[in-house]
């Protein structure tokens, strides 16, 4: 390859020179030119030319011929190109014809998929560090080699172990249970790394020793008293944590590996979509007493099951206003008579559910939000999203959490009310309100009610006076005087309707002007 591209030559004066000449290479100019050899003393052979001879160093000029020559090469091989992506346009319209309906497999195809890559854009933000990947253990393909996570595959085989003693069932059962399914499970996970398909061996063993993990970290019995992981101590340090990386975007296992395990190891009636949903749900609710899921098949994964739990009935009518509504802060609606309860509201009173706060409430809220977000079934009012924005407008200030965790909507986990104040800040930053969301016609309800004149002149009484003692004081004085007015105005009146006279009422109305 060098003596096709390398030229040597010997010019009058008996130098010899090396040159890369262009028309051989894919370039207008040389891609080295090298310095003359001289004759070295003695006749050792040639040395480089000292650094006052470089000048003379010239390269090779392209001639015309082969000018044209790399052009006609160049647009030929952009030619090629073009055709290249014009035959797979036409075969990718060739193969949709054969399809039938190219828009059903569309959807199919993006129904298959439920657990995504959280991209940049949703990541940036003011929010802390990572908060769609798992922090403690990994389940799933997405982050099982993340050098940065504890090694926790020790605990996940001895979870199998203890489950496998435990049942009296062969491991190779487990496994032909998700052979069945693997494909499922891999179209399960947008955007899969090539690898995990071509070695479904090394998928399966994932699936297997997340599932059994999940399906037995919160059994108990046959475990030491004194384990680190599976004992009251794990409970206690490391469950919550593992809770919070359940319900993490990029951490997701379908809950099609916890049936399929399940109904391998105990049956396929303790394996119903009911049964497996609310196993999950006990585990990974965001309120203390979580309704029972009845119905609507099985959930997708864990976060699936948890967003479920959180929607109250079907979205209502949106609400047909004149423009966006924003709830008052829960200091502002208690100031305007309205009581503070479930998110709902009817005669006065804003049912808002009870959410436990801790520091992971934060990224399970993110993910629930993304979840919305890249999936598309997740339903077309993203009520989660609609509840974060719905709390950001409640909550202004560290006084409107306090209310809220007097009135039980709130159970503070974080020490401070001004640290839950600012998460609600924080995650409704980017939270939109859909129009077709129940909550938006709440909204317009709330500020309907708020604004009739009378609880606005309540608002603004308890806005103006309540704070300051002596305005109190002086309004109590005010009201206790109006009342004496009022039952001195009607005894002194009584006495002329009980008299007949013509006269008398009219010296009474006569008076009663006078007096006010």
């Amino acid at each position: 390859m060098a003596a096709q591209l390398a030229h040597v030559h010997t010019d009058a004066s008996g130098y010899t020179q090396l040159s890369c000449s262009a028309h051989h290479l894919p370039h207008r100019r040389p891609l080295l030119t090298f310095a003359p050899l001289v004759p070295a003393r003695g006749g050792g052979g040639l040395t480089p030319s000292p650094p006052w001879l470089l000048a003379s160093a010239r390269p090779t000029q392209m001639g015309s011929v082969e000018k044209k020559k790399l052009g006609r090469s160049f647009h030929m091989e952009v030619s090629r190109k073009e055709r290249s992506w014009v035959v797979d346009v036409e075969n990718l319209l060739a193969e949709d014809a054969a399809a039938g309906d190219p828009t059903a497999a569309e959807a199919a195809m993006w129904r298959k998929q439920s657990i995504y890559r959280v991209p940049t854009y949703i990541k940036n933000g003011k929010h802390t560090a990572c908060p769609y990947g798992p922090q403690l253990v990994s389940l799933g393909p997405f982050h099982c080699d993340n050098p940065n996570l504890p090694p926790m595959d020790e605990h996940k085989q001895r979870a199998l172990l203890h489950l496998l003693r435990r049942t009296g069932s062969p491991v190779r059962s487990l496994v032909a249970a998700l052979e069945q399914v693997v494909e499922q499970l891999e179209d399960a996970y947008m955007d899969l790394e090539d690898g995990w398909r071509r070695d479904r061996d090394a998928f399966l063993r994932v699936m297997v020793m997340d599932g059994t993990a999940a399906a037995d970290g919160n059994a108990a019995g046959d475990y030491a008293p004194n384990d680190p992981v599976f004992s009251r101590h794990g409970d206690l340090y490391l469950f919550p944590y593992v809770r919070r990386d359940m319900l993490v975007m990029e951490n997701q296992l379908p809950l099609l590996v916890l049936q399929k395990l399940v109904a391998a190891l105990h049956g396929p009636d303790a394996a119903t979509d009911d049964a497996i949903n609310n196993m999950v749900l006990q585990f990974v609710s965001l309120t203390p007493d979580p309704p029972e899921l009845r119905g609507g098949g099985l959930a997708l994964h864990p976060i699936d099951v948890c967003h479920r739990s959180l929607l109250h009935g079907a979205p209502s009518q949106a609400f047909k206003g004149r423009r966006d509504e924003f709830v008052p802060s829960a200091t502002e609606l208690d100031q305007a008579g309205i009581h503070l309860h479930d998110i709902h509201f009817a005669a006065g009173v804003l049912h808002i559910p009870e959410l436990a706060v801790d520091e992971t409430t934060e990224h399970k809220l993110l993910s629930l939000m993304a979840f919305e977000r890249l999936h598309a079934d997740a339903g077309t009012s993203n009520e989660v999203t609609a509840y974060v924005f719905f709390m950001d407008n409640v909550i202004k200030c560290d006084a409107d959490a306090t209310l809220l965790c007097a009135r039980g909507v709130l159970s503070n986990g974080l020490g401070s009310d001004k640290e839950v104040a600012k998460m609600f800040n924080r995650l409704g930053q980017k939270a939109v309100l859909d129009k077709g969301s129940a909550l938006r016609a709440v909204h317009g309800e709330v500020n309907a009610y708020r604004d009739t004149r009378w609880n606005q002149w309540r608002a603004s009484l308890i806005q103006n006076h309540a704070g300051n003692p002596w305005a109190v004081v002086s309004l109590a004085a005010a009201v206790f005087l109006l009342v004496l007015t009022v039952v001195q105005t009607v005894y002194t009146v009584l006495p002329y309707y009980d008299d007949q006279q013509p006269v008398s009422r009219c010296g009474a109305g006569i008076y009663l002007h006078e007096e006010l």
